[in-house]
């Protein structure tokens, strides 16, 4: 059924809702991780406000100050039948339960041979803008597309903030899924209540002829506002968001690009070794010879995140940027 709630939503709302509408749905699903109970304020960032009131407190547990503790926990929730939902408050915070994630969550369904699988969902958040420097800022988001048996998602808008908390949650893999620290109260249109989106399966958020954008996360918003500038110099840029990172839909970004002929790949993390360089090998071998120009990658600088307003401004790929590297493949 449609939204009846408002027009309009916050993706802290969205995810809120999400997160309401899975437990509606499924008693076994369950919440964990640091101050998400409502005596604790219903997490650091309001976004779990009113879930333990509603559902009570044996579905929503703050815990202890342990990554390694709440990942664990959600791992044997999982092999015990129930749908946890861990939430580490930041995307740094993951490096502390690599062990858990890699070794475990990511691994049991090949050690079980099939047999076994952990329906996990780690929540975090992540990203530059609000000053919170190096240690609390990093987009990890290849570390674990390169980890086989785990999937990476994150959003750009409200409604997909929740499509894709619904399809994570009922997932039989452990997923990663990606806030970004600035967005929370980045309003868009309401979601469909109860609509699961697809994961794998980017979006083609506008059409053009002349270049592929290729980006995901936050990050939309300025690739949108270089497109739009483009079009004033008279380049019609299309752009695609990913949406899923692992896996990601090859088959959107392989045709969409054989028709413009060319493509830049924007992410926030950092540009080496990111995900930019996988979807630029890929595009490159399935289109060798069809390719107008070389795929170009976009993403921060190769250092920390600056805990100066200024040098975090810098530290990102701006619109700018984006126009500068398009215009320098026409």
């Amino acid at each position: 059924m449609k939204s009846t709630i408002m027009d309009k939503i916050t993706v802290g709302q969205a995810i809120n809702l999400a997160l309401h509408d899975a437990m509606h749905f499924d008693p076994n699903i369950i919440l964990i991780g640091e101050d998400i109970a409502d005596p604790e304020g219903g997490g650091v960032m309001g976004v779990t406000r009113n879930l333990s009131t509603t559902f009570g407190d044996n579905r929503v547990r703050s815990t202890p100050i342990s990554e390694q503790a709440i990942i664990g926990a959600g791992i044997g929730a999982s092999l015990a039948g129930l749908r946890p939902i861990a939430e580490l408050m930041l995307m740094n915070f993951t490096t502390v339960a690599m062990d858990m994630i890699v070794n475990h969550a990511a691994k049991l369904r090949f050690m079980s041979g099939g047999q076994t699988n952990v329906p996990l969902t780690i929540r975090t958040m992540t990203g530059a803008g609000a000053g919170t420097a190096g240690q609390h800022s990093d987009y990890l988001e290849a570390w674990f597309a390169h980890v086989p048996g785990m999937k990476v998602v994150t959003f750009s808008t409200p409604a997909d903030a929740y499509a894709l908390l619904l399809a994570a949650i009922f997932d039989n893999d452990p997923v990663l899924y990606i806030e970004n620290i600035t967005d929370y109260g980045t309003t868009g249109p309401a979601p469909e209540r109860g609509k699961v989106a697809r994961l794998g399966e980017a979006k083609v958020v506008a059409d053009g002829k002349d270049v592929t954008l290729i980006s995901y996360g936050t990050i939309m918003k300025t690739v949108l506002k270089a497109r739009q500038a483009l079009a004033r110099d008279g380049i019609d840029a299309q752009v695609i968001d990913l949406r899923t990172v692992a896996p990601f839909d090859a088959k959107t970004l392989i045709d969409n690009v054989g028709k413009t002929g060319r493509a830049v790949i924007i992410h926030e993390a950092v540009t080496e070794f990111g995900v930019g360089a996988e979807i630029a090998a890929l595009l490159s071998e399935k289109l060798h010879g069809k390719l107008k120009a070389p795929v170009r990658r976009l993403g921060s600088n190769y250092s920390a995140v600056p805990f100066s307003r200024a040098l975090e401004e810098a530290y990102v790929p701006s619109s700018a940027a984006i126009q500068d590297v398009v215009k320098s493949l026409m």
